[in-house]
């Protein structure tokens, strides 16, 4: 078995690492280069294999930098399955829309400007309809799901807590009678963050592909940057400015529209002041987003839950404004009352949020809140970093408004984050691959593991080759053994009883099927069963309850107890 990291392997962006068996090639990602020309241009080259002879892309959640070139791959050639989580497939559709509409009108923009300089027409990346076609091959499934992809192969998806439907994947790959795992850390969360619930601890790997991005780096907390970011707000406001906040589509964006309803809900002594602050999302995407997660309420975590099951929405409030139309952004820019903007992209590289900058970072009274990691070369980079003349649509602009980095809202695990969930392996893998960061935060996590944790870690500098010679001694039936160990039966019967009350009866022949004689196999036929209960649980974007789908509920409720 070979692995070639083919992306995320000299920066951040661009996630794609292959893995070839005798039989198969699996992707795990198809990601998109970002952070200026020089990365972009990394997209239109070739992907250093053939596209029609990958079997299968295991996708770890929906941002561009880990999706973005699946409609290429597609157009290239590619016909096999793309699994995903069923979150992660409901943003993937929002996410390659957008882009493939973005990669034609910027082609248009180029094209319009080189006919008029009688220079060479250029291709988008890809259309629209090209994403479009793409969308075929996403393969739904569930979280902790067992699935198995062939006869070599099984995968299950974990809770990665960095977006919704974000996963760590866990590959199951037999061959000669012998199971090797592969844990791909897709990219890890931050711990105890509203929403989402906390990255998922894995307990055993042969190999570990691991992101770094912020591996030399500490967070401030959470809670000290929600604190820092009300502040901001209230002394921006006071003196007549407005709060421009660049951010991404999916995931910050409804991080922050729960921090302000809660801030909105809690904040009776400044009533008089919030009344009058409107709090605008202003990103297509973004709202679209935003209802795909009321959609997928199921993989919140408990506090988020409680609060949607006492008939709470914590994505919306009275003052929370959504604009979709091009006409109502303008509007935004020509409204003089104090306001937040909530817009895309997080790293200002496009989109409206380059219009409010425009508009906003000329002015001393406004403040520009960045709440996310900026790769190098963006135009959020170069603002963080205290540029004060930038250029935007031709024309010059002087940086007045105070800039704000708040760190503390950042999706990704910090270095004690990322060494917190590399510590839950109960023994060293036999091999730790470093990609995702750049190539100080990978060098000096490598460090920091060696000193901490004593293992040896691979740091991946280019696109490069590996041979994986450890031979595991698991066979398929101890692997199977190992995927449904005594801790799971226990998660099992506590999700079944979060479920419903009327599902008493199913706890309990549940509770007498699961003795020690019960197989691996069945007890993965069981978890899958409820994990698609669970998900009929909780939805807010939808009015259907338990109880006006009993029948399902009985016939799946039937099925456990035939197990």
């Amino acid at each position: 078995m070979k692995i070639k990291f083919c992306g995320a392997a000299t920066s951040v962006t661009g996630s794609c690492h292959l893995i070839t068996t005798e039989k198969y090639k699996i992707l795990l990602d198809c990601g998109q280069f970002q952070g200026g020309k020089a990365m972009d241009a990394m997209n239109y080259e070739d992907f250093g294999f053939n596209p029609a002879e990958i079997d299968y892309v295991l996708l770890s959640h929906a941002h561009i930098d880990h999706c973005g070139r699946i409609p290429l791959l597609v157009k290239s050639g590619f016909k096999g399955k793309i699994y995903c989580t069923d979150a992660t497939a409901d943003l993937v559709e929002v996410m390659l829309k957008d882009s493939g509409y973005i990669h034609e009108k910027e082609a248009e923009w180029k094209n319009r400007k080189a006919e008029r300089a009688g220079k060479a027409l250029v291709e988008p990346l890809y259309t629209y309809n090209d994403a479009l076609d793409s969308l075929k091959y996403i393969t739904p499934v569930l979280y902790d799901q067992l699935v198995e992809i062939n006869e070599q192969m099984k995968v299950v998806f974990n809770d990665a807590g960095h977006i919704l439907g974000s996963s760590i994947i866990e590959l199951w790959v037999e061959e000669e009678e012998r199971v090797s795992k592969i844990v791909f850390s897709g990219d890890l969360g931050v711990m105890n963050r509203p929403i989402l619930r906390n990255p998922t601890k894995i307990k055993k790997a042969d190999y570990v592909i691991m992101e770094t991005t912020y591996g030399n780096r500490l967070h401030e907390k959470n809670s000290i940057s929600i604190d820092r970011l009300i502040d901001i707000v209230l002394e921006t406001t006071k003196r007549g400015g407005n709060v421009v906040i660049p951010s991404f589509a999916v995931g910050r964006t409804q991080e922050l529209i729960y921090e302000f309803n809660r801030f909105y809900e809690e904040n009776s002594k400044y009533k008089q002041e919030l009344d009058k602050l409107t709090v605008y999302v202003d990103s297509p995407m973004a709202t679209t987003a935003t209802e795909v997660f009321r959609k997928n309420a199921q993989v919140f975590d408990e506090e988020t839950k409680a609060y949607i099951l006492n008939g709470n929405n914590p994505l919306d409030f009275k003052n929370l404004v959504f604009t979709r139309t091009s006409d109502e952004s303008r509007a935004i820019n020509f409204n003089h009352e104090p306001k937040i903007i909530i817009s895309a992209s997080g790293m200002c590289e496009a989109g409206r949020i380059r219009h409010h900058l425009k508009h906003n970072l000329w002015d001393s009274r406004n403040s520009i809140v960045f709440v996310g990691y900026q790769a190098e070369g963006t135009l959020g980079r170069y603002l963080v970093e205290g540029e004060k003349d930038i250029t935007l649509f031709g024309e010059k602009i002087h940086v007045n408004a105070e800039i704000h980095n708040l760190e503390g809202f950042s999706g990704h695990a910090d270095r004690e984050g990322l060494l917190d969930w590399l510590s839950g392996f109960q023994k060293a893998p036999h091999d730790i691959f470093l990609v995702h960061g750049e190539q100080e935060s990978k060098n000096d996590f490598a460090e920091t593991v060696k000193k901490e944790l004593g293992y040896d870690c691979t740091v991946i500098n280019s696109v490069s080759e590996y041979k994986l010679n450890h031979v595991t001694t698991l066979t398929s039936q101890e692997a199977n053994a190992e995927i449904v160990d005594k801790e799971e039966v226990l998660k099992m019967r506590d999700r079944i009883a979060d479920i419903h009350d009327d599902l008493e009866n199913i706890l309990y022949r549940t509770n007498l099927a699961m003795g020690d004689s019960i197989t691996p196999e069945r007890l993965i036929e069981i978890n899958n069963i409820i994990l698609e209960l669970q998900k009929s649980t909780l939805n807010l974007g939808s009015t259907i309850t338990l109880e006006e789908e009993p029948r399902t509920i009985e016939i799946k409720a039937q099925k456990i107890k035939e197990d």
